[in-house]
């Protein structure tokens, strides 16, 4: 009778070499949003603290649309900077955003819901670059319902679901930087705002994304001209 074969045991998980530091450091995403489950349980405590963020809108004074999500739990998930920029898209702990957050991953890209806004930010009059792959993890062959393509401020906000709303708050969480109604990462010399050229009130997180957009955020001496308009490509 030939002998028995037995089955190995699961090999020990150990500390990523440097080599996954240097495509980290690169910028490139080294880590999948499911390699999470197994650990769902122990963070089911910490999860459970947050108010998953579903986008219920309501009109403004202004005639735009607002999040009635807790937004002030967004700068509490794991990843988020309070730095000057410039800030790469955060990877390390997007998958731990992504519920939290109330966003999914998608297989490829949706068209029943498909629209694209666009972001400015300034500091003390400079431009800060919004950079490409927010919400695109390459090395785990997934994207969210926001997410850019590249370093031009387009947020792509696309859905498998009719009518699909997001706030503007979702996507700078999911980048990994600090808002609120005062600061934008490390800056917080006067914050103001404004969507297509006019100064609007209230949190920015809580602003709902709509269709052509042009926002910008204004820390500091304000750049020479408030946009109020972009121009998108042609199809976008």
């Amino acid at each position: 009778m030939a002998k028995k074969v037995r089955t190995p045991p699961p090999p020990r998980r150990v500390q990523a070499p440097q080599r996954r530091e240097t495509r980290r450091a690169a910028g490139v995403p080294t880590r999948s949003p499911w390699i999470y489950a197994a650990a769902g349980a122990a963070s089911a405590a910490v999860i459970a603290g947050i108010v998953v963020a579903v986008v219920v809108v309501h009109k403004n004074g202004g005639g735009g649309k607002t999040s009635t999500a807790n937004v002030a739990s967004y700068n509490k998930l794991p990843g988020i900077r309070r730095t000057k920029a410039p800030w790469p898209p955060e990877y390390q702990f997007l998958a731990d955003r992504l519920l939290p957050l109330g966003l999914t991953t998608l297989p490829q890209e949706a068209v029943t819901t498909h629209y694209h806004s666009h972001l400015d930010i300034y500091v003390n009059g400079k431009h800060i670059t919004v950079p490409q792959y927010v919400g695109i993890n390459l090395g785990a062959n997934y994207l969210t319902q926001l997410h850019t393509h590249d370093t031009r401020g387009v947020i792509h906000v696309e859905s498998p679901k009719a009518n699909d709303h997001f706030s503007l708050g979702q996507f700078v969480a999911e980048w990994g930087v600090f808002l609120n109604s005062r600061c934008i990462g490390a800056y917080c010399n006067g914050l103001k705002w404004y969507v297509n050229g006019k100064l609007q009130t209230g949190d920015p997180q809580r602003y709902v994304l709509q269709s052509h957009d042009e926002i910008a955020i204004v820390v500091g001496k304000p750049p020479a001209k408030i946009p109020s308009s972009y121009q998108f490509l042609q199809g976008e």
